[in-house]
């Protein structure tokens, strides 16, 4: 089991993006712990609280958080659901597993160019001969560890054929 890593923030750790961009890879029925966010207009209003309840459970759990992966997949324009990895199964929680085959790309910068990263992931997916079956979000920071970090950095995390 593997502890928070110690970081000048206190909050998220800094992350690295070499293992993630540009990868191929299988989930064998990966563990995570669902929860639900009310987004308006896909913006997040309790994303903190949602974190803050699961990593409660997680922690209770005596459980770790493999990478500090969290992955979001926006529902609609009022909901996000909120996929955190675990290393065993939590009790109380919705416990949920993913498996198959994922590609993963790593974009940085301001929330807002979402839709550019969303289409250049597209053409990325495309250019690999790989079709999208689900894609989730992993926004790899809070907003005020990314100023301290100085990059923002988001990862799309699709599920693929």
């Amino acid at each position: 089991m593997s502890a928070k890593p110690q970081v000048e923030t206190g909050c998220c750790p800094p992350f690295d993006p070499a293992p993630w961009d540009g990868k191929v890879f299988e989930w064998k029925e990966k563990m995570f712990v669902k929860d639900h966010v009310f987004t308006l207009f896909h913006i997040p209003v309790n994303f903190g609280s949602a974190m803050v309840r699961l990593n409660g459970k997680v922690e209770k759990a005596g459980a770790a958080i493999p990478d500090w992966l969290c992955l979001a997949d926006h529902t609609s324009l009022w909901n996000m659901d909120v996929y955190l990895a675990v290393d065993r199964e939590i009790p109380g929680a919705e416990n949920v597993r993913l498996g198959g085959k994922f590609l993963s790309k790593v974009f940085e910068g301001p929330f807002g160019d979402t839709g550019k990263w969303c289409k250049d992931f597209e053409a990325y997916a495309k250019g690999m001969e790989l079709t999208l079956k689900k894609w989730y979000m992993w926004y790899t920071t809070c907003p005020k560890c990314a100023k301290v970090y100085g990059k923002n950095y988001v990862v799309i995390v699709a599920e693929v054929a």
